[in-house]
């Protein structure tokens, strides 16, 4: 693994921005594609019944292992690691079969479903299995920081999976949900398989290089040869190859596992709680779910562009930085204050980002609509949606910033601990959204989202402030905005509200160029009040590029 973590994490979090811009991309045109073929009422049934169920059988089944066995991955006993991960196959057989029947039998409805709905979700839960299988040497591709792999292999599956589905919607509109299921069954058997030929050929060309080794010493003994990368054949990936009488699973892993995965259950609720109401308790049609959700991902632009990839990345260098079982204080001094700047920096960031989102949002939600849907989505409701939605992504940007430090640096006993908090924050999160669904209609979700998002603010800031309470380090004061990008994000609100006001609808070019130069106003005064962040990334940036023209 490279030494310098936090220019691999970079890297990661760059590559994940150009990856999550190209699906977002992918994801706009299918949908508009959908509505424009089959109709909403289809759409809504695939963006909000069929991809929970896809997310409620990978979360659960994946993202506790992933977790846990990304943490301290340099002391890891990898045929311990290996077992622990093909547990999650049988578990996803188990979870597809449980939420599979739920999805078909348990859940009303008070329209009919479309054809083929029965066959799209056991595809979906067969999908989920087949990529589990490669589950192991996903880990291991994130672990020695194969970046390039994960990103062109995501890219690949996004493809396939359009290049599948778009064809067979052409054929056969009625049968949008019989090409959702191929398309889906078609990605994940890709994905699968190219994961383990990609590292068969790795593996086969470093025992190349490693023969090459042996050869040119004297002493062929293998304590002259460097071994970095564990896995000497494919069939290390498979489950049962220990050595030294090891115990079958690693019992520190196994417990930080299980503690991930009751939290894990509690974090999907609040994470899609929204399209878990939608479908347990049906308050809007399936037309109604197809309009909320093609506002809902036009609003987490920013969230799925920017937030995502940095909260993935932090999580992964943080893991690697700060020790989960020791205090703050007896731990390595450099690391702590390269990882205090990192989320320091990392906190101003997306709170800048969030509030000019929010700002610009109120005045050019209608225009964006416009822009992206004609006349038909700029109508009052879908407006105030994407409106209402600015705040949403401000508070996911600085949740998800507070809430990766928190999983990447708590240990055991305090994730289980935050177990019993986040039940609250559960029942807090869907009564306020079935509430205000009721009173407000589709726009309720969001605001419970808000108080979902602001719950789990508090919980992670809670925690990063008694991390960090017998140190002189104070990295949660990157949430404060500085004065000068404030007075001109104050500007800014005014001067974007009388031009919408005063030129939408009428005067569409001019509203816009108004946006631009109010945006470029507040772009400079954020710079100039980082002028050291932007000078310590262009250094980095320069002196990564010098090292690549020597290495050629």
């Amino acid at each position: 693994m490279p030494p310098n973590l936090l220019k691999s994490s970079l890297e990661n979090a760059s590559f994940n921005i150009i990856f999550q811009i190209f699906c977002r991309c992918v994801t706009f045109v299918l949908n508009a594609f959908v509505v424009r073929h089959v109709g909403q009422a289809v759409l809504g049934v695939i963006n909000v019944r069929l991809l929970l169920l896809e997310s409620m059988i990978l979360f659960l089944s994946r993202e506790p292992f992933m977790k846990a066995c990304l943490t301290n991955t340099a002391e890891h006993n990898w045929a311990q690691v290996v077992n622990l991960l093909w547990l999650t196959v049988p578990i996803c057989v188990a979870m597809s079969f449980l939420f599979g029947y739920i999805w078909l039998f348990l859940l009303s409805t008070a329209e009919a479903l479309p054809p083929y709905y029965t066959f799209a979700v056991w595809a979906v839960g067969l999908s989920c299995i087949i990529e589990l299988s490669s589950l192991i040497v996903q880990l291991v591709a994130s672990a020695f920081l194969f970046v390039r792999l994960k990103i062109i292999l995501d890219t690949i599956m996004i493809t396939i999976r359009t290049l599948t589905f778009v064809p067979l919607i052409l054929y056969h509109p009625d049968n949008a949900l019989l090409a959702f299921g191929i398309a889906q069954l078609v990605a994940a058997i890709f994905y699968t398989t190219s994961h383990y030929v990609y590292f068969h050929y790795h593996i086969a060309k470093l025992n190349k290089c490693v023969q090459k080794r042996r050869m040119s010493l004297k002493d062929n003994s293998d304590e002259y040869v460097v071994r970095e990368f564990p896995f000497r054949d494919v069939k290390d990936f498979l489950p049962g190859q220990l050595a030294n009488n090891d115990s079958y699973l690693d019992r520190k892993l196994t417990v930080l596992t299980w503690s991930f995965f009751r939290q894990g259950i509690l974090k999907q609720i609040l994470t899609e709680g929204e399209r878990l109401i939608m479908t347990i308790m049906p308050v809007l049609t399936f037309t109604e779910q197809g309009i909320y959700e093609v506002v809902n991902n036009l609003g987490s632009l920013a969230a799925r562009f920017i937030f995502r990839p940095i909260e993935e990345s932090g999580y992964f260098y943080f893991t690697q930085m700060i020790k989960r079982d020791k205090a703050i204080s007896d731990q390595n001094l450099m690391k702590v204050q390269e990882s205090v700047n990192v989320l320091t920096h990392l906190c101003s960031i997306v709170m800048s980002i969030g509030l000019i989102v929010l700002v610009f949002g109120q005045s050019y939600s209608s225009t964006l609509l416009w822009l992206y849907g004609g006349s038909k989505l700029t109508l009052p409701l879908p407006t105030l949606l994407l409106r209402t939605h600015c705040l949403a992504v401000l508070l996911l940007g600085i949740n998800g910033v507070t809430e990766c430090y928190t999983n990447a640096t708590a240990d055991s006993a305090t994730i289980n601990k935050s177990n019993l908090i986040m039940v609250y924050e559960s029942i807090a999160f869907l009564g306020a959204s079935y509430l205000f669904a009721t009173w407000f209609g589709p726009v309720g979700f969001i605001l419970g989202n808000c108080v979902n998002m602001s719950l789990r603010i508090v919980h992670s800031a809670l925690f990063i402030n008694r991390r960090h309470q017998d140190t002189i380090y104070r990295p949660l004061r990157g949430l404060v905005p500085k004065p000068m990008f404030s007075a001109s994000l104050l500007v800014a609100a005014l001067v974007t509200n009388l031009s919408h006001v005063y030129f939408f609808p009428a005067e569409k070019v001019l509203h816009l160029l108004v946006g631009v130069v109010m945006f470029m106003i507040v772009l400079m005064s954020w710079i100039y009040e980082h002028h050291e962040l932007i000078r310590l990334g262009t250094n980095k940036w320069y002196e990564r590029r010098s090292k690549q023209k020597k290495s050629e």
